[in-house]
């Protein structure tokens, strides 16, 4: 029998490669700040504090919940260097976990997407994408210094074949507070950044206009909108008011089509493509409620909740106990208005069933689409964990 291997923690893997540079030359130090003041960018301006700091030309910024290629800095720092304007460079993220569960399946599939398509296409293009600041070596974090370095004439670049692996939210809960970010802090980007955008002299016409137009108005905020009010709300009112009609391109094929490009990122997954339009369906009232916080500071707009992780220490021992875990209280479980969604894609499935007159067979998906919501109304997705087994994501 092949031994079992006894996970590592973070820190220590930090620790041992600190050592393996020091042994090479390297002036390096390895320190851990005693709070957590100020998340992911607190982490930088708590280091910055020591004097060793000033003989630095590189500030490099990981996640606790990330692991990074061991080639990272040996494959980016020549090109920041050889590069005659100042650059972000950015990695592929992997997925340890993808195969934990069927949530974090459907999650695989779509930021493996997120970064074979969109990530690369923005990259290549435009030398713009939506920064995402765990794999990267930069100065700050995320997609507002995405904005405000391109603002600047810095140039983004994204490296697919560098991979970092991560570690994917398996608690429902945990994927909510971290779609409820995602959602919301674009969504503030674009309400605080267009103005400076439009006003830059750095940045060429046609990159302003897709930074504004195609990567943050029609992707952060239309998409959203759109695949909440058409799918969820418009197109199943049509059983009720029969003299409206939809297109069969508008209601099947465009989005088909759209679909089966999802599944360019993660082809292994591509039976599970309704399971995903069903799943993404359900989330994006979660989603349009952010995006309107976000886009009129309103709610929760100034709220970072950090997501959850079991990390590589814990996930052996607990993800086995997870399924026998029956304590969970029920409220912390439920989400009201995805029941009451539910109720209504329930009751338009019915109706379509006994009175429709339409040739769409809507009630097929209203009937599946109504079940999906109950599944996440009632959060039957995902693990059920403890929240004292969880680590946070951000250190």
């Amino acid at each position: 029998m092949t031994p079992q291997i006894q996970p590592v923690r973070k820190q220590e893997l930090v620790r041992r490669e600190c050592e393996r540079w020091s042994t090479e030359g390297v002036t390096i130090t390895f320190e851990i700040r005693d709070n957590m003041n100020g998340y992911k960018a607190g982490a930088p301006r708590e280091g910055m504090k020591h004097s060793y700091v000033k003989q630095c030309d590189y500030i490099a910024i990981f996640d606790a919940d990330f692991q990074p290629d061991p080639d990272f800095l040996h494959r980016t720092v020549p090109f920041l260097i050889y590069n005659p304007k100042r650059a972000l460079v950015q990695g592929r993220w992997e997925f340890v976990n993808g195969d934990q569960c069927m949530m974090t399946r459907l999650q695989e599939m779509s930021l493996s997407y997120h970064f074979t398509v969109e990530q690369q296409v923005g990259s290549s293009t435009f030398a713009f994408f939506g920064f995402n600041g765990i794999v990267n070596l930069t100065t700050v974090e995320d997609m507002d210094i995405a904005v405000r370095a391109t603002l600047r004439g810095w140039k983004l670049l994204y490296i697919d074949d560098l991979k970092v692996k991560s570690e994917l939210p398996c608690s429902f809960n945990a994927l909510r507070s971290q779609q409820h970010r995602w959602t919301c802090c674009p969504a503030n980007l674009f309400r605080k950044m267009a103005g400076p955008t439009i006003k830059s002299e750095n940045v060429s016409l046609w990159k302003k206009l897709y930074m504004l137009y195609s990567f943050f108005f029609m992707r952060k905020v239309v998409a959203h909108i759109l695949t909440f009010c058409f799918y969820c709300v418009i197109l199943p009112a049509i059983v009720l008011f029969p003299e409206i009609t939809v297109p069969k391109w508008a209601a099947f094929y465009l989005p088909a089509l759209i679909t089966l490009f999802i599944a360019i990122g993660k082809p292994r997954s591509v039976y599970l493509l309704v399971f995903w339009v069903l799943f993404e369906n359900a989330m994006s009232m979660l989603r349009t409620k952010a995006l309107v916080m976000g886009l009129f500071e309103t709610g929760r707009v100034q709220e970072w909740v950090m997501t959850e992780k079991l990390g590589d220490a814990l996930k052996t021992k607990l993800i086995g106990q997870v399924a026998n875990e029956h304590h969970v209280r029920f409220r912390d479980r439920v989400h009201l208005l995805e029941l009451l969604l539910g109720v209504y894609l329930l009751f338009c499935g019915c109706y379509d069933i006994i009175y429709g007159k339409n040739t769409l067979y809507l009630y097929v998906y209203l009937l599946l689409q109504s079940t999906a919501f109950f599944v996440v109304g009632f959060g039957f997705v995902g693990k059920f964990v403890p929240a004292s087994c969880f680590l946070l994501s951000h250190r």
